[in-house]
């Protein structure tokens, strides 16, 4: 009896959302590798001068680690596109340069894959001519743009079959179980569904805007892969109401509420699902005991706050880079130039204090930074199986997301605004005091402030990826003090780092006056390995 009892207590039954998602990922097709005759080979000395430029490349730009092909993509065929006008032979092009990066494994990708590349990039350049003749150059523009984030979008999922399927399982099982948890007022329910949709892209795919475009226009409309000629032509008039439309969506107040809810809502599904991934064929197995879901789940949460703290690392000295290369080219072009035409003279205690006390505050802060322990992997347990269980009560927990947050008490929040707005002037005052007692100069304090704020709110977005796996954060008592003198300081740095970051001259260097270069010798030197292998095979 007892037993029985114990039996039925470890016991899970799957909701209807949880054995579809189970199907899903069973379906997925692994990608076929291409046959000895159509697979491409690049040379492995090539391959190796173009992984080390893309390092290098992609230190002097902070950008998400999943987002960096993409940018490479689209990097690759603005040039390539610049230089050829009718794309003819491009994709065979890309694909090479992707696989000298080692973005792709060397012999991985093949013709099929050229010739879904090609037609996509046929189809853009259709689209392209049918839709910028005639606009003004703002127009062009951002249309150029917006197919450009499309293109490069549906090329990495097209040559990326096997996570694009897995990837968008996800998205929709996340959809499916959270959506009856929301209401959103004087909305319908296509409407409620297009904001969750963006806001799922921002808080678990966490998509640039390039993706979040994408996402939202494959999941209304077909990709342009699959557009016939004529049906491009009729489309194309249509495409520029619907590309406004869709950023509309993305730029909605609605969008950044709802993907706050979901950010809570994330954690434990992230251990769900990385859980799917190593364990295909025993997942619904697991799924079904708490006993063996709860060693799964156990083992997966330590391994990701491991791969946290490692990741963590990486990305400090990602940013580090970034920022102390940054600080160079300041230096040598403003700073010791800028001082010595104003001032007739060059404080070098200022510029090396602004060069070496913003890596050490980025590293300062990042000690500090915990991952979570035991009781959260617990807590995680908890709310998957109240997620992946029949029971419908998790899901019909109601919760109302406003446009915007409703203002209670207006005097109080004018109150609060003014004297938020002091503590920013009067953080400045102090950093301006301190270092007009260290003889520092304005420049030279505009750019401590700057690289400090910057440094700051890398260190805050670095904090992100520790709270990833983390259901609830506990706040210290003195949190809210530090907050509010730390907020001018981070409000400062997310400015310079989306706005002023964008003159980032080491990008503009590497991308019109060194990659075209480059890998125009790396398209010589891999002919030329090519032609003496032949010689070679033809005297054996």
């Amino acid at each position: 009896m007892d037993k029985k009892i114990k039996s039925s207590d470890e016991t899970i039954q799957l909701s209807k959302f949880t054995q579809a998602l189970l199907a899903s990922l069973k379906s997925i097709k692994i990608k076929p590798q291409p046959d000895e005759l159509s697979k491409i080979a690049v040379s492995q000395t090539v391959s190796f001068l173009a992984l080390v430029y893309e390092k290098v490349r992609n230190a002097v730009e902070f950008r998400e680690e999943h987002l960096i092909l993409r940018a490479a993509i689209e990097r690759i065929l603005k040039r390539r596109l610049s230089l050829n006008p009718e794309g003819k032979g491009e994709a065979e092009n890309l694909i090479r340069e992707l696989l000298w990066a080692r973005y792709f494994d060397n012999e991985s990708l093949g013709s099929q894959d050229i010739a879904k590349i090609q037609l996509i990039i046929g189809v853009y350049l259709s689209i392209r001519g049918y839709l910028t003749t005639g606009k003004n150059p703002d127009e062009q523009q951002f249309l150029r743009q917006y197919l450009y984030d499309l293109i490069t979008c549906e090329i990495e999922e097209t040559l990326k079959p096997e996570a694009t399927v897995r990837n968008s399982s996800f998205t929709f099982y996340i959809f499916q179980v959270l959506r009856n948890k929301i209401k959103l007022g004087g909305l319908s329910e296509e409407q409620r569904d297009a904001y969750f949709l963006a806001a799922i892209e921002k808080a678990y795919r966490k998509s640039d805007k390039a993706y979040q475009r994408y996402h939202l226009f494959a999941t209304f409309y077909k990709r342009l892969q699959e557009y016939s000629q004529l049906e491009v032509q009729e489309f194309s008039t249509k495409l520029p109401e619907i590309f406004q439309k869709i950023d509309k969506i993305i730029k909605s107040p609605y969008v950044d509420n709802l993907a706050r809810f979901c950010k809570k809502q994330i954690p434990p599904l992230l251990i769900l699902f990385e859980v799917l991934i190593k364990k295909p064929i025993e997942s619904a197995t697991i799924l079904q005991n708490k006993s063996k879901l709860w060693s799964e789940v156990d083992y997966t949460c330590r391994e990701k706050y491991q791969h946290v703290g490692s990741r963590l690392k990486t990305l400090a000295v990602k940013a580090f880079i970034y920022i102390f290369l940054t600080k160079m080219i300041l230096a040598l072009v403003l700073e010791f130039p800028a001082s010595l035409y104003f001032y007739k003279e060059v404080n070098s205690f200022a510029i090396i204090v602004n060069t070496i006390f913003p890596p050490l505050l980025m590293l300062f802060i990042v000690l500090f930074f915990r991952t979570p322990g035991v009781e959260n992997s617990k807590r995680i347990q908890q709310r998957i199986i109240e997620v992946i269980d029949a029971d419908k009560s998790f899901e019909n927990q109601i919760s109302y997301i406003p446009r915007k947050a409703r203002i209670r008490r207006p005097i109080l929040v004018f109150g609060f605004t003014v004297f938020y707005s002091l503590t920013f002037l009067i953080t400045l005052f102090l950093i301006y005091e301190v270092l007009s007692l260290l003889k520092f100069n304005l420049i030279s304090q505009t750019i401590f402030i700057f690289f400090v704020s910057v440094v700051t709110f890398f260190s805050y977005r670095i904090k992100q990826i520790v709270n990833e796996y983390r259901l609830s954060e506990k706040e210290s008592v003195l949190a809210p003090i530090g907050d509010f003198f730390f907020m001018p300081i981070l409000s400062l740095g997310k400015f310079f780092s989306t706005e002023i970051a964008r003159l980032n001259f080491f990008i503009f260097i590497f991308d019109f006056l060194i990659e075209a270069p480059f890998k125009l010798v790396f398209e010589v030197v891999e002919e030329w390995i090519s032609f003496v292998r032949q010689r070679k095979e033809e005297i054996i």
